[in-house]
């Protein structure tokens, strides 16, 4: 088994509008997924550093930062940023381009993990639908010219309200797993956030992690899911 995560963290500012990153890893820690995926990591202006200090990471939790930064204060890119196990064989990371109208991107890493060879995407998509499906569509058609041998999963806060809508693009080789409301923390009622397994992957457990750290922390909760792979690969 294999969890994985995924959180908006709002760069790190709670409803409380206090910036306070060491909830967020506190966070992290009560999940104790193997992967995260976060979105709002950084700062959107100057510099962009991170809102979460590596340091902080690497001492306080079992998880390591994932290489996709191209600035030297940052953690991430257009905000993604991606957290592994420790123990974990980071064989790749990629930055993903796709049509935007305000600052968007995705990332995605190879990594070796409890035996087990996986490719993560982690994305924050727009608020338009009409730019939500051609950014899922980008972004799984970079991910089909790769290793189609690798078992796939996609997250991330999708800011897709309804069941279908732009989630249809991702079509019949990807099941959509939606944990539960997640947005807004205080009062969840939208499933902004999601967790989308390719076929060669299994969905065990999905929920949305709710805690009192959680609820206050970033205005959505995070989500997590247990996974399996369905069939096993040798690279």
């Amino acid at each position: 088994m294999i969890r994985v995560a995924s959180y908006n963290i709002r760069k790190s500012v709670g409803l409380d509008r206090k910036r306070r990153p060491e909830r967020i890893v506190e966070i992290l820690n009560e999940i104790n997924a193997d992967v995260v995926a976060l979105q709002e990591v950084d700062r959107r202006s100057g510099l962009r550093e991170t809102t979460i200090p590596r340091e902080m990471i690497e001492r306080e939790t079992d998880l390591k930062v994932v290489e996709i930064a191209t600035r030297p204060d940052s953690i991430g890119w257009h905000g993604n940023a991606m957290l592994v196990r420790k123990d974990a064989e980071v064989m790749v990371e990629r930055r993903h381009d796709i049509p935007v109208l305000e600052p968007r991107g995705a990332i995605s890493t190879d990594v070796y993990l409890h035996g087990e060879h996986l490719r993560i995407v982690g994305m924050h998509l727009a608020l338009m639908r009409t730019f939500r499906r051609q950014q899922i569509r980008a972004v799984t058609n970079q991910i089909q010219r790769l290793n189609a041998q690798i078992p796939t999963l996609i997250m991330g806060d999708l800011n897709e309200w309804r069941p279908g809508g732009s989630l249809e693009e991702f079509g019949d080789d990807y099941t959509i797993a939606t944990p539960g409301p997640s947005f807004h923390s205080s009062r969840p009622v939208a499933s902004l956030d999601r967790i989308i397994l390719r076929n060669d992957l299994d969905l065990l457990k999905g929920a949305v992690h709710h805690s009192d750290l959680s609820r206050v922390a970033s205005d959505h909760l995070p989500i997590y899911a247990d996974i399996k792979v369905s069939q096993r690969i040798t690279l």
